[in-house]
């Protein structure tokens, strides 16, 4: 194995399929999409999950968005789609068509590349998006939330897997540090781009890559805390959630044992997987929402003057079917989520068979 100056290893095949075991399973010959920029942290990935995909069979479709907010950016697109094309990986250029708004410019941006990826990945059948987030990118993301006084779900990170009704989004670089991918691409003698708007001090994360380390003081979450979470709230979604006829419910008695942490992750993952919203309920709407459940329920109510909304889902207290347990029915409201409510894999005891993206 070369190293590079510094003893900084390059990730390997070996590692890198340590890596995505966790985040499976996959089809017997993989198709997979990658999320490339040009920079050095999309172009490893891009590259290892290349080897990682023909090695099974399958194939890996490189994914370009061109936001056209720089004169250069039509030809750095296109050197990187031919760069790719040099080691066997097919690429494609996504642009970004329209007027550009004049505030709020990096998150626009963020979302019409997700809106993008995903319509791409629809298209062509893809199910799984893979995108180059690696552990300085984690630090980064829980120090700002922290900045912003997040909650438990916000300051645990961003995860490795999210299941959307389009794609699956996988992070297998969280663990990873940013040397190590630079590593790899110098020891396989490939250049990259660097961006400039990385060291744009108009972005939040630009300024606090120029504060150094002391921007990062704090408390941040690693991937273990991450690990115990997603484990806990596993376990209360089997002893607590059921999927029927009726849609999602939630056991009311079951709920009510939860601790409040755990009705707030749990209610919080529902509500965004029925609802098919990028981001989870607001953390005040939330609370107010975990409160309705836990309230006492008057002798002998069904308990419909407690329905309510939250964010493009209705709640409902009924009665199952077949029994006196009152449970709070999650539904998507009419003309949302394209009428394809979906329930993440960590709410499944997740074998292959029961991956709602193997449907």
């Amino acid at each position: 194995m070369r190293v590079i100056p510094g003893d900084t290893p390059p990730l390997e095949a070996a590692d890198f399929a340590r890596l995505m075991a966790p985040l499976g399973p996959f089809e017997t010959s993989p198709l997979l999409a990658v999320a490339v920029s040009g920079g050095r942290d999309s172009l490893a990935l891009a590259l290892l999950a290349h080897d990682w995909a023909r090695e099974r069979g399958g194939s890996v479709a490189a994914l370009i968005v061109d936001h056209g907010l720089r004169p250069e950016s039509a030809g750095e697109a296109a050197a990187t789609r031919d760069l790719l094309a040099r080691h066997g990986i097919d690429g494609a250029i996504l642009r970004w068509s329209g007027v550009k708004p004049r505030t709020g410019l990096q998150e626009a941006a963020r979302t019409a590349r997700y809106r993008l990826l995903r319509d791409e990945c629809r298209r062509r059948g893809i199910l799984h998006l893979l995108l180059a987030h690696h552990a300085d990118d984690q630090s980064e993301t829980v120090a700002m939330r922290a900045a912003r006084r997040s909650g438990p779900d916000g300051l645990a990170g961003m995860a490795a897997l999210v299941e959307q009704p389009e794609v699956r989004l996988l992070r297998p670089l969280l663990a990873v540090p940013r040397a190590r991918l630079t590593a790899t691409l110098v020891a396989r003698a490939v250049q990259w781009l660097d961006d400039p708007s990385n060291a744009d001090l108009r972005f939040e994360r630009a300024r606090l890559r120029a504060g150094g380390e002391n921007a990062l003081a704090g408390p941040v979450g690693g991937g273990g805390e991450r690990s115990a979470r997603e484990s806990a709230l596993a376990r209360a979604a089997v002893d607590t959630l059921e999927f029927d006829q009726e849609g999602t419910a939630i056991d009311r008695a079951g709920f009510a044992r939860l601790s409040r942490a755990l009705q707030a992750g749990l209610l919080s993952r529902v509500i965004q997987a029925v609802g098919g919203r990028d981001h989870p309920p607001r953390r005040d709407r939330l609370e107010r929402a975990v409160e309705r459940l836990s309230a006492p329920v008057a002798r002998g109510k069904s308990g419909k003057a407690q329905d309510f909304t939250l964010s493009a889902c209705s709640v409902r207290l009924r009665q199952a079917p077949e029994s006196r347990r009152l449970r709070w029915l999650v539904r998507a409201e009419r003309g949302k989520n394209m009428g394809q409510p979906l329930i993440p894999a960590a709410f499944f005891a997740c074998g292959a068979a029961a991956a709602s993206h193997l449907e």
